[in-house]
């Protein structure tokens, strides 16, 4: 049944999500029994200790007393860490045991925005690139560090109305004002600057991966480095996808990830023009880890980490994703538990996630055409036991 009243509350925004209604969008949560979670028995439950556990470490950095979250219904730091400690003595790879832990130390809650359970599905990966720490006539795109001049602010200080809500921009003349776009940076505001951290072959390329936000660059002795995001310039971001329906030229069905790239690899002048209508831009720093980090700061599993908004949903949360598996005829049911581990310009709302499939081929071609709908519940410490709709 759809909940009466919210357990939480936050700003709105003007995401995806919110346009399903006039109403800001709130996140509100309904206890459920695992016996009515669609599909729970069957998934692999160990599978998702080891990116939990990676969470629990930067649980356990932070103040006892903290909330997760906006609000402190999902519990504070020391309403987690037993569970930290519980997760870490499950025998590993022991599916059995691992079931049993999720079970008897949480309570499942179905997410709702205001009255609907259902929300928009994407999944992305981690693209590989063609790349040279030097210019020349063939890696002519450059990739930039997080520039010393972008200056964050927190709305949410100023007005509560705004909580949740950031902005970044820059001091011209004693005035704060926005950032440069990404015309403005392709044009060359940022030169002189000495932020290229390498460059790249294909400026398509190098599109997605801002959208992507970490990569593996090839260098030309066959060696690669990983690129982690660093940060971005402030600006809305633009779904370029939407643009492109907007236009005429494709039908919102058809747009896929593979079916932009196509289109902008037969259309490079109106390539440029398109990728310019997202302001925003993405910055970049080299990482040393086994694999891409996440907004939390943890590296991210493939099939287990989640990208969600975090205005909404806090990093490290257990949740049981219900959704479809891209690609599969008929669809296939996709329900696993994932952890809450990343976040995207483009996740917006509080029903909404981004699937992290790995790198290579396979990852890309499903997380290119992910645009599924779905659900998802989830997993508190039964020690917080609010009341249902409290």
């Amino acid at each position: 049944m759809p909940p009466a009243a919210p357990t939480s509350q936050t700003a709105g925004d003007s995401g995806a999500v919110a346009s399903q209604s006039s109403r800001a969008p709130f996140l509100s949560l309904v206890p459920t029994d695992f016996i009515d979670v669609p599909g729970w028995k069957a998934d692999n439950h160990s599978a998702a200790l080891a990116p939990f556990l990676r969470s629990c470490k930067k649980l356990r950095a932070r103040p006892a007393d903290q909330a997760l979250g906006e609000e402190a219904v999902m519990g504070r730091v020391r309403d987690w860490l037993p569970l930290c400690d519980d997760a870490a003595r499950v025998r590993h790879g022991n599916n059995t045991d691992a079931r049993y832990f999720f079970e008897s130390r949480f309570q499942a809650y179905e997410a709702y925005n205001i009255k609907r359970a259902q929300g928009l599905f994407t999944g992305y990966y981690e693209p590989q690139l063609n790349g040279a720490w030097k210019a020349d006539g063939r890696y002519r795109v450059p990739i930039y560090a997080r520039p010393k001049d972008i200056i964050g602010a927190n709305l949410g200080s100023f007005d509560d109305k705004w909580k949740g809500e950031q902005i970044a921009g820059r001091l011209k003349g004693g005035r704060y004002v926005p950032y440069y776009d990404r015309a403005e940076i392709e044009a060359g505001a940022l030169n002189g600057h000495q932020l290229e951290i390498l460059w790249v072959d294909d400026l398509i390329d190098a599109f997605f991966l801002h959208i992507q936000g970490s990569g593996r660059v090839i260098l030309p002795d066959g060696s690669h480095i990983r690129l982690g995001y660093a940060g971005r310039n402030g600006r809305r971001y633009t779904a370029v996808g939407r643009e492109l329906v907007a236009a005429g030229v494709m039908r919102l069905q058809d747009v896929t990830m593979p079916a932009i790239r196509y289109w902008m690899i037969d259309n490079p002048v109106a390539a440029q023009a398109l990728m310019r209508k997202n302001r925003s831009f993405v910055f970049f720093k080299v990482l040393t880890t086994a694999g891409p980090i996440g907004a939390e700061g943890t590296v991210l599993t493939p099939g287990r980490s989640l990208a969600v908004d975090d205005k909404f949903i806090p990093y490290g949360i257990p949740i049981w994703l219900n959704t479809t598996d891209p690609g599969t005829k008929p669809l296939r049911p996709l329900r696993r538990v994932v952890i809450a581990q990343d976040t995207g310009s483009a996740i917006n709302g509080p029903v909404r996630g981004d699937l992290f499939w790995g790198h290579g081929a396979a990852a890309g071609d499903k997380a290119g055409i992910m645009k599924q709908q779905g659900g998802y519940y989830l997993l508190l410490p039964k020690s917080l036991a609010p009341k249902p709709n409290s």
